[in-house]
Parts: structure tokens; C-alpha cells; sequence
């Protein structure tokens, strides 16, 4: 699928997009990820990149933090105690 914006001159040039394109989708894909919408795989499909770590590089300089709530903790704490008491 191909979107198209289209802005003034004097706004792109005083904006000095070098590649719109690609940072209006690195936009969505950080954004949709924030909302929860998409996994961090799902941004590495999009944005093409070659490892898992490059996407967790990306998504932290984007601001756009793991969604991990108290809940995801005890779970984790749950099921690591399960893993220590079964050993």
C-alpha cells in the first residue's frame, strides 16, 4: 500500500525531511506499538530490520516503553517461583 502526503515546499524544506517516507512509518509503527495495536515483531516487519535488538533500540529511542504492568510482574514472579519450587 503506498500513502501520500503532500505539504508545502517552504514546510518540507523548513522541516528537512530527508526521508519522509520511512519516518512517517517508523511514526505509525511506534505509535501503533504504544497503543498496544502491534507486537515488537510486528515493528520489525514493518521497518525491516535485521535483529530483534535493533527493533528494542529503535522502540526505546522512540519513547515507546514495553507495555508491563504490576500484573505482568507477579505473574512473572509466579511462575519463576513455580520454576525454583519444581527443580
Amino acid at each position: 500500500m503506498k500513502i501520500a502526503i503532500e505539504l508545502p515546499d517552504d514546510i518540507a524544506n523548513q522541516l528537512e525531511l530527508v526521508d519522509a517516507s520511512r519516518r512517517v512509518l517508523e511514526l505509525i509503527a511506534a505509535d501503533r506499538y504504544r497503543q498496544g495495536h502491534i507486537g515488537a515483531a510486528e515493528v520489525r516487519r514493518i521497518l525491516n530490520f535485521s535483529s530483534r535488538w535493533e527493533t528494542y533500540e529503535f522502540l526505546k529511542r522512540e519513547k515507546a516503553s514495553l507495555p508491563y504492568t504490576e500484573d505482568d510482574l507477579e505473574q512473572d514472579i509466579k511462575a519463576i517461583d513455580n520454576l525454583l519450587t519444581t527443580e
